[in-house]
């Protein structure tokens, strides 16, 4: 019989939950222990899920001393640094959930970490597993558009804010940006292969979470519920980002990647006030492209979901602790990522363009 793969979780939050439902569905896999700054939190999620034989921790570093082959990050967005780094040098692997950091430095850290201990570092973008999404990126990398030179992506929901740690800058370290923004920009950027970003310009607000009318935690409202940015990539490539919690539009426009041969449009999946951005699916692909002088607009069939693209994450970062495989979403490629959001936020603060510069690891 295979040894058991042996996880813990730090953080018991709703995140923290989704990641233990699916390593529960795992038979080779079992959860350790759980960890939580909250006393009496880790505890209460063990009872809650009815995990078998689990520890209960407030202290992340007693949960580490264990013997553990990986752990899953579901703190808030400031803690993922430190309890990644201290994860990575007490020598286990680890899935980090989005965004991967508050800062820029941060992620560097992580990546550096990572390296240094030649660990995993898989960042939990669940959309990549969505069949629809590689579908998209199949398109683009087949050659069939030519040429892609402009890129626009994000999504905005009509009413879909949060609230608590979402909306404290200290805890969050950004709103709607990192929250659901980290996802638009990973679908494009995926798609494209991540190329290396050069300058953004940058604006963002936030005029309906710091309104009473419009969030009923209106006085503890710091982060950004809006924003929008031009970046341009290397290889002559633009990419128009934008993405919204609040606004008082239907939609902010589909996702659109077009080329020299060819477009392609990409609407999301969804109706309602918390839907229209790129956490929950497609709904459409349609190409544009000429046959013969004629223009022509094919769609894409939009495949059905057949199957839990949280779970293949979570799965997938298993699969890889036990055949010795790459980080399934690598650190080193979610800094580009990073790095994005982290000049968004420097360009609006100073209300001009700024360089993007990523340190080399």
């Amino acid at each position: 019989m295979l040894e058991a793969i042996k996880v813990g979780i730090i953080g018991s939050g709703g995140i923290a939950a989704a990641h233990a439902r699916a390593y529960l569905q795992m038979p080779e896999v079992e959860i350790v222990a759980v960890a939580d700054v909250i006393p009496g939190k880790a505890e209460q999620f063990i009872q809650n899920l009815n995990i078998q034989n689990a520890k209960a921790f407030v202290n992340h570093q007693h949960l580490l001393e264990l013997d553990l082959d990986g752990v899953s990050i579901c703190t808030p967005n400031v803690a993922h640094h430190r309890t990644s780094i201290d994860s990575l040098f007490a020598d286990k692997h680890v899935l980090v959930e989005k965004p991967m950091a508050v800062t820029l430095e941060q992620a560097v850290e992580m990546v550096q970490a990572a390296k240094k201990t030649d660990k995993i570092l898989s960042v939990g973008f669940q959309p990549r597993y969505d069949p629809n999404m590689q579908a998209v990126k199949e398109i683009v990398q087949s050659g069939q558009l030519g040429d892609v030179y402009y890129v626009q992506t994000g999504g905005g929901r009509r009413r879909g804010m949060p609230g608590g740690t979402f909306i404290n800058k200290s805890l969050s370290g950004a709103g709607a940006m990192a929250d659901i923004g980290c996802y638009s920009l990973d679908l494009a950027l995926n798609t494209l292969g991540y190329p290396k970003p050069l300058t953004v310009s940058a604006y963002t607000s936030k005029y309906f979470g710091t309104n009473p009318k419009y969030h009923r935690e209106a006085d503890k409202f710091e982060v950004e519920d809006f924003g929008v940015a031009l970046v341009r990539l290397e290889g002559g490539k633009v990419l128009n980002f934008k993405i919204s919690w609040a606004m008082h539009m239907d939609s902010l426009g589909p996702t659109i990647f077009l080329g020299t041969d060819a477009g392609l449009k990409i609407t999301p999946s969804g109706s309602g006030p918390w839907s229209g951005v790129w956490d929950g699916g497609i709904g459409s692909i349609t190409m544009f492209h000429d046959v013969l002088g004629h223009h022509i607009d094919s769609t894409i069939p939009v495949k059905a979901h057949q199957i839990n693209i949280f779970y293949e994450k979570v799965r997938d970062f298993i699969v890889a602790i036990k055949q010795g495989n790459p980080a399934p979403i690598p650190g080193e490629q979610i800094l580009i990522n990073q790095a994005i959001i982290d000049g968004v936020f420097r360009s609006s603060e100073l209300g001009r363009e700024v360089d993007i510069e990523i340190p080399k690891i």
